[in-house]
């Protein structure tokens, strides 16, 4: 496997100095960015499957969260996002032609680990979008001893009324040609730069809010606004699908905030329902991005993933 040398914007968090990026290809043409931190004296990898919109650095303060407690992280950017080649010509919109194409970024991720000799064993943890592309590969396989969930997209929260219209609309605009345009209600600007922190479904952390911000104006190419009508669709009928699917044989814990607005509450708690061995923590106070709430809060979720991640280690 070839990897070459990428940019890591270390000015962008306070993270390990240790951070390493590279350029790689997936199977199918696309140019991902991954990004790991190396540690010395590794009990296992983290391996961290960003949600939408997302991009390596804003997990450079979990990966220092991880060192501190023995645990190397390796993340990438999911094609059509950070720097990873995007999939339209206005790289505002997030995109994916086929929501399983997604399991050839986590093909190419596995890999690059290999080639790249981290400690193993490997453990998953997923963010929202990451969710539902890491429930699909521990479906599958994925080589990882345990995972870890935030606010996974196992359903996208539409209200009732508005559903039906979402699906038909996602539907009938790429029959029309007109596919590549945002869904009425969304923004080509990125969430973070685009709201205030009053009230905002991500998070009730100032500082962390602020620090989203921060990354996405001193570095403008890792912005994504809105997604297609096209990347709807297949999100719709990803969720869907696994719904239908039993749950894998995986010791997991997922994460979700009391105050979550984005993903589908009631869908997390039917398949956690049906996961044996697997426990949901509900997270007082908090909304939808665990990993970037009030230090209390997101200390307390990583100590958590940690017990269970050791807990289930197998070399």
């Amino acid at each position: 496997m070839i990897l070459a040398p990428a940019p890591l914007f270390t000015d962008l968090f306070p993270g390990p100095d240790t951070g390493l990026a590279h350029w790689t290809e997936t199977p199918d043409g696309k140019k991902l960015r991954v990004a790991h931190w190396p540690l010395d004296g590794a009990k296992g990898t983290v391996l961290l499957f960003p949600g939408r919109t997302e991009y390596v650095e804003k997990y450079g303060v979990t990966a220092a969260e991880f060192a501190k407690r023995g645990l190397a992280v390796m993340t990438l950017d999911w094609r059509g996002q950070g720097l990873a080649d995007r999939l339209l010509p206005d790289r505002r919109v997030g995109q994916v032609d086929h929501f399983p194409d997604y399991q050839k970024d986590v093909a190419t991720l596995m890999r690059a680990a290999r080639t790249l000799q981290l400690p193993r064993p490997f453990f998953m943890l997923a963010h929202s979008m990451g969710g539902a592309i890491g429930l699909r590969a521990v479906m599958e396989g994925l080589s990882v001893q345990a995972a870890a969930f935030t606010a996974p997209m196992w359903g996208i929260h539409l209200a009732p009324h508005l559903r039906p219209f979402a699906w038909g609309l996602s539907r009938l605009m790429p029959r029309v040609g007109q596919g590549h345009q945002l869904p009425l209600g969304t923004k080509y600007d990125p969430y973070v730069t685009s709201e205030p922190f009053e009230n905002n479904m991500l998070t009730t952390d100032q500082p962390m809010f602020e620090m989203m911000r921060d990354q996405i104006a001193a570095h403008p190419d890792l912005a994504l606004g809105g997604p297609s009508y096209v990347w709807l669709r297949e999100a719709l009928a990803e969720t869907k699908h696994l719904a239908l699917r039993a749950a894998p044989s995986l010791p997991c814990v997922t994460f979700l905030g009391s105050n979550e607005r984005i993903v589908h509450i009631g869908r997390i708690h039917q398949r956690m329902k049906s996961w044996t061995g697997s426990k949901l923590q509900i997270v007082e106070g908090a909304e939808h991005e665990i990993l970037m709430e009030k230090p209390a809060i997101r200390d307390a979720a990583i100590d958590d993933m940690v017990r269970l991640f050791l807990r289930n280690a197998k070399n």
